[in-house]
């Protein structure tokens, strides 16, 4: 009863070459999809900061002009008025 062992000695009795890690797949799926992730984020980053937009100088608006409440003024507007203090 024979039984073939599996060590990577060929028929010949020489050992089969090493294969360089660049050349296994396996290497480049756990390195590649961390680096494509990373080099990725930067693209992101760098994208962000360059199109960033402007940022704006408040203004006077509509909402901020004081409302006398009469029977005409919307409710949200009277009741804003009626919570902020007289002007005169």
């Amino acid at each position: 009863m024979s039984r073939h062992s599996t060590s990577s000695k060929t028929s010949g009795g020489a050992q089969e070459p090493h294969t360089p890690w660049w050349r296994v797949g396996m290497v480049w799926l756990v390195v590649g999809g961390p680096l494509v992730v990373v080099v990725a984020s930067v693209v992101t980053a760098v994208v962000a900061y360059r199109g960033a937009d402007e940022v704006l100088v408040q203004t006077q608006s509509a909402r901020d002009v004081p409302v006398r409440p009469n029977a005409q003024t919307p409710a949200m507007a009277a009741r804003n008025h009626a919570a902020t203090p007289a002007a005169d």
